[in-house]
């Protein structure tokens, strides 16, 4: 049961780390991209309500979910290998809905492989967040430009 256990941590935290260097590198690459667009901003003067403006916003919000959406379905891609559950559809679902602690039933998943979802579900809770503070962070640049 211990070694069980361990072995549900053990990949967890695998997951975890994979998921935080591949948000971190998709934040780095947006915050470059922002530094770009700043500098170019104070030397045209873009107003944030601009079409330019627009464009930078939706550009941050699809990279955003394109990071999400990778660690996803990393998380589904990991479900199906393990044969926790039977098929890609399934797992990307039940990995969405855990992913975004929306989280309505585990009675997909084989229960061997339940403390991985949890872990997945707190996961996921601490890169929405970190994503959410990095959008608000830019958004109020823009507001102040």
């Amino acid at each position: 049961m211990y070694n069980e256990m361990l072995t549900e941590l053990a990949v967890s935290i695998v997951m975890v780390v994979m998921t935080v260097l591949i948000h971190a590198a998709g934040i780095y690459a947006m915050t470059r991209f922002l530094k770009l667009e700043a500098r170019e901003e104070a030397e045209k003067h873009v107003s944030p309500f601009s079409s330019r403006g627009v464009a930078v916003t939706l550009t941050i919000v699809l990279g955003l979910f394109a990071l999400h959406g990778i660690e996803i379905w990393a998380y589904g891609f990991l479900y199906l290998f393990l044969g926790a559950i039977p098929t890609l559809h399934e797992a990307i679902y039940f990995s969405t809905i855990t992913y975004s602690t929306i989280g309505y039933d585990d009675d997909a998943l084989q229960e061997a492989w339940r403390l991985v979802a949890a872990i997945e579900g707190v996961n996921g809770v601490i890169l929405l967040g970190w994503s959410t503070a990095f959008f608000v962070s830019v958004v109020a640049r823009m507001g102040r430009g």
